[in-house]
């Protein structure tokens, strides 16, 4: 636990409690971000179950759909830092090694029996679950299963066992299966599968292949968001330049391993340190010496300094928009589908990367957000008012914290309203037209080709 002084010593040195008050300060600073307390909370290593925020309504309310999209759990490296050796991390799934969950072994047992489950395309020919006893680049891990058997058991104890969201003799057009072709997010997607239905059969299984990571499907083409994503990457180049402290880390750590600074830039130090980080292994030494912590400190501070600024330059934000219209829009052509009275595709769940849950949070207006860590779940419920049931209402959910009030398009309705969500046609009419106001359109092609003076 961070504890954070209430008084910390100011600037000038005072305590402010030494000193008699005229006026009371009404801006007070922020607390500092400590970047090392940040990567404990990207890490996301599984300890007691969280408490979450998931299923809560007035009674008279009923739950008729959630749609779940997660970021895969806790991964080895996808780069490897030159000239060091790679993180000793075995990926077998052992029952007996910390973290673990009571659940571990049965899941082996049954991924074993998944060959008859309808897998699309190039999925059918991905592992079910993790097994090296060094860990290949970019495998899931066992914190990575295990954080979302965990999740699964979460969402199972609310959505399943409080709600009888699904009953026993559910079928496969209540699921909506997706994930992108990487071992990570189909192996994620099974993990939370599995505790959340366990010991499901695998004939009801039909797990669709999302080629694209922003899960575009048919409409990618989107001349606009590529031109946003070039100029947000051109702020992140221009931001690191100017980062003098950072600069100085990278020329340090390329002495350590004997490279060019620029190799090293390149090889994106901080995936692979972040491994190191989560999994408590002693970072990389050399002949030279030791990549340590300062190293790491400097690094993710320039990474959190980077997401706040992009929050503020609204660059990202416009390509976030144009990114995501193609995921919300089938989300909420579900949800009305729901409303209406059909019983299919109840429960979805979307397994994708942080580029994937990023760009939602973003375009929904939570600016509040964390970077999504290992795990992160992004739940959207439906829910019917029992006492006018033509009435739906939506809540989002980020990691078990209710976010439906930080969204731009239901910001502070619950002041004006006595109901704890965000009536679904608010949500409806930002993906079908609000979106498209900032491009002055009224549509995603148009927003797509639409140049900006």
């Amino acid at each position: 636990v961070h504890l954070i002084p209430v008084n910390p010593i100011r600037e000038d040195g005072l305590n402010p409690k030494s000193r008699k008050r005229i006026m009371p300060d009404l801006l007070t600073e922020p607390p500092a971000i400590d970047p090392i307390y940040e990567a404990h909370i990207y890490c996301n290593i599984p300890t007691i179950a969280e408490r979450s925020m998931e299923g809560h309504a007035p009674h008279y309310f009923k739950l008729v759909s959630v749609q779940v999209l997660i970021r895969h759990g806790d991964r080895y490296p996808l780069y490897a830092i030159p000239k060091t050796k790679r993180p000793d991390i075995d990926c077998m799934l052992l029952p007996s090694r910390k973290p673990s969950h009571p659940q571990l072994e049965a899941f082996v047992k049954h991924m074993s029996k998944g060959s008859v489950a309808q897998m699309d395309g190039s999925l059918s020919s991905l592992p079910r679950y993790p097994s090296h006893s060094l860990c290949e680049m970019g495998e899931l891990t066992q914190t990575g299963i295990v954080q979302h058997l965990q999740n699964g058991q979460l969402l199972r104890e609310i959505y399943i066992n409080k709600h009888k969201l699904l009953h026993s003799d559910w079928t496969a057009k209540q699921l909506y299966l997706e994930t992108t072709g990487k071992s990570r997010t189909l192996q994620s997607a099974l993990a939370l599968l599995y505790t959340f239905l366990p010991d499901f059969d695998w004939k009801k299984i039909k797990m669709k292949h999302q080629w694209s990571t922003i899960f575009c499907s048919g409409s990618c083409d989107c001349p606009m968001r590529n031109h946003y994503l070039e100029e947000e990457q051109r702020r992140q180049y221009s931001l690191r330049v100017k980062n003098s402290d950072l600069e100085k880390i990278y020329v340090d750590m390329a002495k350590i391993v004997g490279i060019p600074t620029r190799q090293l830039r390149a090889s994106n130090p901080i995936d692979s340190l972040l491994c190191y980080f989560c999994h408590n292994v002693s970072f990389p030494c050399t002949k030279t010496g030791c990549i340590g912590m300062e190293h790491f400190r400097v690094i993710k501070m320039h990474q959190l300094e980077d997401e706040r600024e992009r929050q503020e330059k609204k660059l990202y934000f416009l390509y976030a928009l144009l990114a995501t219209h193609p995921l919300l829009n089938q989300t909420v052509n579900r949800l009305q589908r729901i409303a209406e009275g059909k019983k299919e595709e109840v429960f979805v769940l979307y397994s994708a990367h942080d580029v994937t849950l990023s760009p939602v949070l973003s375009a929904l207006g939570i600016t509040e957000a964390r970077f999504p860590r290992f795990a992160a779940r992004l739940v959207f419920e439906l829910w019917q008012d029992g006492k006018r049931p033509k009435e739906h209402f939506i809540r989002i959910l980020y990691n078990g914290v209710d976010v439906t009030f930080q969204t731009s398009f239901c910001k502070d309705y619950h002041k004006r309203s006595s109901k704890p969500m965000c009536p679904l046609e608010k949500f409806v009419n930002f993906v079908k037209r609000d979106m498209f106001l900032v491009f002055n359109s009224t549509n995603y092609y148009d927003a797509c080709r639409r140049r900006q003076l």
